[in-house]
């Protein structure tokens, strides 16, 4: 898990061959004009999905967890306040990996509560289970999936 502002950036684009793009997509997008939902960057390997809704506590977010994707979740409005625990140590899941979704949840309390304003991201590889869009008021955010495997 990273914890960052896009002006930061530039120092864990090295991480994965895809997220030079992912930047790049970030940085010289208007996102706040991105409507909810989905926008295709490079088809399945790297895609945006633009959230806005309102928060929901710590006791009522569940930790999740992707295999097949790599989260960058940027905050535009609001703050997220993100849980976060290795998925190693959690021992209650919520439900069974559903592949078609690449998500699996868990009953677990997170470890961790990272408080991301604006301009800030958290990027979450496979091994990191993550509760986002806790908080209080409206939370705006985009959340680029990259491919763990790129073609």
């Amino acid at each position: 898990m990273i914890l960052a502002t896009l002006a930061e950036a530039d120092r864990y684009a090295a991480l994965h061959p895809l997220f030079p793009r992912a930047f790049d997509f970030l940085r010289n997008t208007d996102l706040k004009t991105l409507a909810p939902g989905r926008h295709d960057v490079r088809g399945e390997q790297l895609f945006a999905i633009v959230e806005a809704c309102d928060s929901r506590t710590r006791a009522e977010a569940k930790l999740e967890c992707h295999r097949r994707y790599i989260d960058i979740q940027l905050v535009l409005e609001g703050i997220d306040e993100m849980g976060w625990k290795p998925v190693a140590a959690c021992v209650d899941p919520a439900t069974d990996y559903d592949a078609a979704r690449d998500i699996r949840f868990f009953n677990d309390t997170p470890s961790n509560w990272i408080a991301t304003p604006p301009g800030a991201f958290c990027l979450f590889f496979p091994e990191d289970a993550h509760a986002p869009l806790v908080g209080t008021g409206m939370i705006r955010k985009v959340v680029v999936k990259i491919a763990v495997q790129p073609d």
